[in-house]
């Protein structure tokens, strides 16, 4: 990302280390090592019954694929176990490592045309449990989920944004990849498990790869770019105290509230046999039924009632039909008296 990492520091080290993994890995060839391996190595890892049929379909295929790079691959029915090991032809001694990836891969649900990318040089692997990360079964069932997202919708795009093949499992999520991609993934699965949801993650992939594009904005600091997630669950301990009001101190007991007993003798149902009682009870709930319903038909008529109109009076009614000639005169006899008289020529 530069010379500055997304936390505004300067920091030589992680640019080193983004050019080291942007380093094109030369691949190995028998040629590199003529004299073979001296020692056997084998690992062995276990698969759930239910991979059985599907792992005796594919397996000949597996077989092959690693036959070409000299490792034996033998699986055990009986005690539902996978194992490969080195022979005499394996020229390459990493190779036994992304072996054991692959049938690690291959015993979490991932089908073969998927596991077997990752015997390449420039392809890993990685198996993130997430099973520990959360204590309460239905928090983490809802967060599993929301990695999913609707329809697979957000595993997609993390698929897209990372160019790695991404499978949830169960307690696992088994990620495969570029090596950088495996860490992005890692973030954001880690993230979602602690109640962030992905979708910052998300924004903040999409807005890098924009900002990469740009030779302007590449050495700069993206801080301002990038979304900020501010966690608003406050713990119980740095949540402010509510404040008790004291109430007057009083010598006097609380009075004893009224038992049930004490109710239906107050309402004389005590007196009445089992049946009138029912008879009561049904009468009861009958008219709170009854009240209810009104309510209900009141609120619906409530919008075809139609508004009051105000009645306004016209301004033909307040002026009366009626003209006073006498006041009129007076007015314009006052008009004509304080009227300047006009000068004449001499």
């Amino acid at each position: 990302m530069g010379s500055k990492n997304s936390e505004g520091k300067s920091d030589s080290t992680s640019e080193v280390v983004d050019n080291a993994w942007s380093l094109k890995i030369p691949k190995f060839q028998p040629e590199d090592n003529p004299h073979r391996l001296l020692e056997e190595s084998s690992f062995a890892t276990l698969f759930p019954r239910y991979r059985e049929l599907y792992l005796r379909e594919c397996w000949p295929l597996v077989q092959s694929s690693l036959e070409e790079h000299g490792v034996k691959a033998e699986i055990d029915v009986v005690e539902g176990s996978m194992t490969v090991r080195t022979t005499r032809r394996t020229w390459d001694p990493y190779i036994i490592i992304k072996a054991r990836d692959m049938i690690k891969l291959l015993s979490r649900s991932v089908p073969y045309e998927q596991a077997v990318r990752v015997l390449d040089d420039d392809v890993g692997s990685d198996i993130i449990k997430i099973g520990s990360l959360v204590r309460n079964r239905e928090k983490f069932v809802k967060r599993r989920q929301r990695l999913i997202g609707p329809n697979g919708c957000t595993l997609k795009s993390i698929e897209l944004l990372t160019d790695c093949y991404v499978l949830v499992q169960g307690q696992t999520v088994a990620a495969l990849g570029p090596y950088k991609g495996l860490q992005q993934v890692r973030r954001i699965v880690e993230d979602t498990m602690n109640n962030i949801h992905p979708i910052y993650n998300i924004k903040a992939l999409m807005i890098k790869r924009e900002l990469t594009k740009d030779p302007k904005l590449k050495n700069e600091n993206w801080e301002r770019f990038l979304p900020k997630f501010n966690n608003k669950n406050l713990s119980k301990r740095k949540q402010p105290k509510k404040k008790k009001i004291k109430k007057g101190y009083t010598p006097f007991p609380p009075p004893q509230p009224e038992s049930k007993l004490d109710k239906e003798l107050a309402s004389g149902e005590y007196f009445l046999k089992e049946e009138q009682r029912q008879i009561r009870r049904r009468k009861m709930k009958e008219d709170q039924h009854a009240a209810a319903a009104k309510l209900r038909e009141e609120k619906r008529n409530k919008s075809f009632i139609p508004p009051e109109e105000s009645h306004f009076k016209s301004v033909t009614e307040n002026k009366s039909s009626d003209i006073d000639v006498e006041a009129l005169k007076k007015k314009i006899k006052n008009v004509k008296k304080y009227r300047p008289k006009s000068r004449t020529r001499q």
